[in-house]
């Protein structure tokens, strides 16, 4: 991804509110595209990345790759890699991964109330 001028207006801006709140920092991660798609697939039993990518139609390969290591970095997902050849890797949802993606299925149920509209299609179908 591309790298972000620090002396912008949004990037100050995005420091000061991730600098007085830390649900701040998530919701910044969270509105990422694909980050709770990705999350939410591997939650439902998607755990490689062919897998994942074949679950999330238009996804890129770059932008899940992306959001996969952001994922990681984060704590939300552990990466395993099994020897053989080929080399095979495979994720899971750590416990905060779990425990957020349990909140963010309660925020998908009221986000429904809220906008009159169905429930969010979350996991594999």
């Amino acid at each position: 991804m591309a790298t972000r001028k620090t002396n912008s207006s949004n990037y100050l801006n995005q420091e000061f509110l991730e600098g007085r709140c830390a649900l701040n920092e998530l919701i910044y991660l969270l509105s990422k595209r694909w980050i709770t798609d990705v999350l939410f697939t591997i939650e439902g039993g998607n755990d490689r990345f062919s897998s994942i990518k074949e679950s999330l139609e238009h996804i890129t390969d770059h932008i899940l790759s992306d959001r996969l290591k952001l994922l990681e970095k984060n704590g939300l997902i552990s990466k395993h890699q099994h020897a053989g050849v080929p080399a095979k890797v495979t994720y899971a949802l750590t416990e905060k991964g779990n425990e957020l993606s349990s909140m963010l299925d309660n925020l998908c149920t009221f986000s429904s109330e809220i906008f009159e509209r169905d429930e969010c299609i979350i996991g594999v179908e």
